[in-house]
């Protein structure tokens, strides 16, 4: 089920929970989730000097703001054993110049996921980071012929990784799968954690 959210817009957040309830109830005859995933995203090229005030405050608002807001408005709806992940990114290990912005609020991130980790323990709510390095998405329009090419060079396994089925065993929603486990019982003692799924991106 799809229902709308803008997460750069914190004053929906009670609205949206009230929406989720109502799904919960209507669809499941349940009143809990098992998971959240924080993964919305878009990315600016810019460098340093030329980043303006708006454009920073627009990542902020999606990448750091809006997941803080969005967990603590949900987190009444999250049960007890349940799982949190957080989409950051390898640009937060791996400097690359005209994203300073995007990356310094993946990083944010980042260590928000442990604080999360600490302060929901007493509820059995696990959260950890998830971090893809060079996947193939339309984030920031996508992957040109030329820098595709140039981020397998600099990755272990020689290509980037697949967010999409393409007909290769072992290559479909790579990030996707590691998110899925860290949802499940399966994964139950793995807390606080940034795993990096990249292929040895830059290694």
């Amino acid at each position: 089920m799809a229902l709308p959210l803008d997460v750069a817009d914190t004053a929906s957040f009670p609205s949206f929970r009230e929406a989720v309830t109502r799904a919960l109830e209507e669809n499941w005859r349940g009143a809990s989730l098992h998971g959240l995933v924080n993964n919305a995203g878009f990315r600016l090229y810019s460098p340093l000097e030329t980043v303006t005030e708006a454009q920073f405050d627009g990542l902020f608002l999606v990448h750091l703001k809006g997941p803080f807001f969005l967990t603590q408005a949900l987190l009444p709806l999250i049960r007890k054993g349940g799982a949190i992940v957080n989409l950051t990114s390898a640009t937060t290990r791996v400097a690359t110049a005209g994203i300073a912005p995007y990356a310094s609020f993946k990083g944010g991130l980042e260590v928000l996921t442990r604080y999360m980790a600490k302060e929901f323990g007493p509820r059995r709510i696990r959260a950890n980071a998830v971090s893809p390095g060079a996947i193939r998405t339309e984030l920031g329009g996508g992957l040109t012929d030329e820098f595709e090419a140039l981020l397998a060079s600099q990755t272990a396994l020689g290509r980037v990784g697949e967010a999409e089925e393409v007909g290769r065993v072992g290559e479909a929603e790579e990030v996707g799968r590691v998110i899925a486990r860290l949802l499940t019982d399966e994964f139950g003692w793995v807390n606080g954690q940034s795993i990096e799924v990249g292929g040895g991106y830059c290694i």
